[in-house]
């Protein structure tokens, strides 16, 4: 099902990424917050795998372009502001696409109304950082800012329609907007304009076409599996 591996492997891939913070935080909260959040992920990935096949095979024993996930999610975290710009713009796209798929009659209806609730937590955690960097000293503002310029060229792809998925994209889009606008403006951050605002946008991550860190990422995750096949645990 081709819905969802897209929406599996989004939730699989920036799950893996966040768990890359364990031992690294800034602080023991956002060790647990950051922990919680890959964990809400992780289990939304693991429903959703299921629901195209095997989850194990489809989690280690797949090639790299066979990986449906946007390129957004598989950016490297980079320091703690560039992930949390990587989050902000994934989970205000994230919570409006859920609502509406709960809101139907699809077979993600109650997948998604459990899920939407998590990522709630997940917007709002990533709003607060935002906030926090974007309003603090004057490097937390100007890292902040990075962050929000270097993946903003990311973004455009999260709209592009999945087959299977009966979604309004020019309204999801629009929510998103936003909502990202408005946490920006009062984060007295700037939303990027010129070329990154949508005359060149990177993404292909939904035909199998990924970022060179991607193929690292995927080495590893998938290192023990493959090293040990057959084993049970």
């Amino acid at each position: 099902m081709t819905a969802a591996l897209a929406l599996g492997d989004d939730a699989l891939v920036l799950s893996h990424r966040l768990g890359e913070w364990a031992g690294h935080a800034p602080v023991l909260e956002e060790e647990v917050a950051l922990a919680n959040i890959a964990l809400d992920l992780l289990g939304q990935a693991r429903l959703l795998l299921s629901m195209a096949g095997d989850e194990d095979e489809l989690a280690y024993l797949r090639e790299e372009r066979a990986f449906r996930n946007v390129q957004l999610v598989e950016q490297p975290n980079g320091d703690f502001a560039h992930t949390i710009a990587r989050q902000l713009y994934f989970s205000a796209y994230q919570r409006p696409l859920y609502e509406q798929l709960a809101s139907g009659g699809s077979v993600f209806a109650g997948l998604a109304a459990k899920a939407v609730k998590e990522v709630a937590y997940h917007q709002d955690h990533a709003e607060h950082w935002t906030l926090r960097l974007g309003d603090g000293t004057d490097e937390s503002h100007d890292r902040m800012q990075r962050g929000v310029d270097a993946l903003w060229r990311f973004t455009g792809e999260l709209f592009e329609p999945v087959e299977g998925l009966e979604i309004d994209w020019r309204s999801l889009r629009s929510d998103w907007l936003e909502s990202v606008s408005a946490v920006l403006d009062r984060a007295t951050l700037t939303l990027p304009t010129g070329p990154q605002s949508g005359a060149w946008t990177a993404g292909a991550g939904r035909q199998g076409i990924h970022t060179e860190p991607f193929g690292r990422m995927i080495a590893e995750m998938q290192h023990l599996h493959r090293s040990h096949p057959g084993a049970s645990w």
